[in-house]
């Protein structure tokens, strides 16, 4: 839920910036910024606290589960600087897009297994599955 919050609340808070007519000038630059935050954010976590979640939540066909997390994350750094480049947005929202598809299994299995994380189980399946297309729509929109 807190990638949600991420994006919402900085995409409200470019809209607002570029009410003032700052260099935010529509809302589809607010979107990829926004994005390109959440990403980062969500990035993080292969690397910190969470990684031995991140780990567990990968489902048991795919080989090497921390290398799946490792790589993962460097995707989704690769594609929240690819969001930010205008020549690159477009390729870099469908790409992004694939990836988060690709790891909706993972968000299944979390769901299933009623992993933790911050010592709460995640959001279960209907809402995990809502979020995931939520981001799906609008990596598609921003580029």
């Amino acid at each position: 839920m807190a990638p949600f919050v991420v994006l919402v609340v900085s995409f409200l808070l470019f809209r607002v910036i570029g009410f003032f007519e700052l260099p935010l000038d529509d809302w589809q630059t607010s979107l990829r910024l926004a994005l390109a935050l959440m990403l980062f954010f969500t990035a993080m976590a292969h690397w910190g606290k969470r990684r031995s979640t991140l780990i567990s939540m990968v489902p048991a066909s795919l080989p090497n589960p921390p290398l799946v997390v490792t790589i993962t994350g460097v995707l989704e750094i690769i594609g929240a600087i690819g969001l930010l480049l205008p020549a690159t947005s477009r390729i870099a929202s469908i790409c992004l897009a694939l990836l988060l598809m690709m790891m909706f299994p993972a968000n299944i299995r979390a769901a299933k297994l009623g992993v933790k994380m911050k010592e709460k189980r995640v959001t279960s399946i209907l809402p995990r599955t809502i979020l995931q297309g939520i981001f799906v729509a609008a990596v598609l929109l921003a580029g």
